[in-house]
Order: structure tokens, then sequence, then C-alpha cells
């Protein structure tokens, strides 16, 4: 059995932490679950990560990050009228793929906003920096366009809360989305 470096084991519980925090939210997983996923123990975990809310630090910016390097190397070489319909198509399929990432994404938003009304504005401005950093990937590879990536971004977080909610794709409320049949 090969043993596995302290930062392998440290990927193994972001990822496993995505999955737990995607699926039960901030306050509803316990790092018990998330130890139990990557095979390890408490203590080990918190060898790792000083606690909870760095684990799910880590993991929502993990999220961000993957997001954001979606965006990036959609974008790469793509004829400029041509990014929109691209990133919007690269995006898609990441939530299809993968959909514990669009789950984080949106227990990212509402871990912040508890977060914020508990008076730990810290916690909600590194993941302010993380979106932001993908708000500027998306911004410059639709040619530093403001209000066309206002739209864009618009249109991503209603087809985060329709799929979701589970909206399935035949569905009137996608209508207007630049979803295509």
């Amino acid at each position: 059995m090969v043993r596995m470096s302290a930062e392998e084991r440290r990927e193994s519980v972001i990822r496993a932490a995505i999955t737990e925090f995607a699926r039960g939210g901030y306050n509803g997983t316990s790092t018990e679950a998330i130890a139990k996923r990557v095979g390890v123990s408490q203590p080990y975990l918190f060898r790792l990560f000083p606690g909870k809310q760095a684990i799910f630090l880590a993991a929502a910016r993990r999220c961000c990050e993957s997001t954001t390097e979606v965006f990036r190397k959609a974008a790469e070489g793509v004829a400029p009228e041509e990014v929109e319909a691209v990133l919007g198509g690269a995006y898609l399929s990441l939530i299809a793929d993968d959909p514990d990432m669009l789950l984080m994404q949106m227990q990212i938003y509402v871990a912040v906003a508890a977060a914020e009304a508990a008076g730990d504005p810290e916690f909600g401005e590194e993941l302010r920096g993380a979106w932001t950093e993908m708000y500027d990937t998306v911004l410059l590879a639709l040619g530093a366009d403001t209000e066309q990536t206002a739209q864009f971004l618009s249109y991503g977080m209603l087809i985060n809360v329709l799929v979701s909610m589970g909206f399935p794709p035949e569905h009137r409320v996608w209508a207007g989305c630049g979803k295509t049949e």
C-alpha cells in the first residue's frame, strides 16, 4: 500500500469537503463525515487543517479556482464574437459533469451571508476575492465589457438556481437563458 504525503492527503480532504459541503452545507456537514470520506481520523484531519472553517475555505477556494480555470481555458484562442457562447457552454458542461461544483457554489453564498450576519467579515472577504478573480477572468475574456460580463454572470446565476432547483431543461423557465435544446 502506497502512503500519501500530507499534501496529497490535504488534496483528498479538499475534494471530499467539496462533496460533503456541497450536499450538506457548512452547518449540516460534520468534520467526521469529511474524515470518513477520506479515510482518516478526525485528529489527523485537524493536523492538516486547523478547523472546520479552514476546511470549508479551502474547498470554497478550490471551487472558485476550478470554475475560473474552466472559463480561462475555454476562452483561449477563441474568436471574440464566439467567447460568450464558448464560456456558457464550458460552464454548463462543468455543472453537468460535476454537480457538486454547482452545489458548492450555492453553499458558498449561503455561508458567506451567514458569516457576515454573525459578524465575521474576514470569512466573506477571502471568498469575495476568489469570486472577483473569476469575474475578472470573464471580464477579460469578454473584452473588458462590464455590461456583457454582468449579463453573462447574471444568466449564470439564473442557471445555477434553475439547475439547483431541479428544473428540467425543457421547462419554460429556461427560455431566454441562451440555452439551446
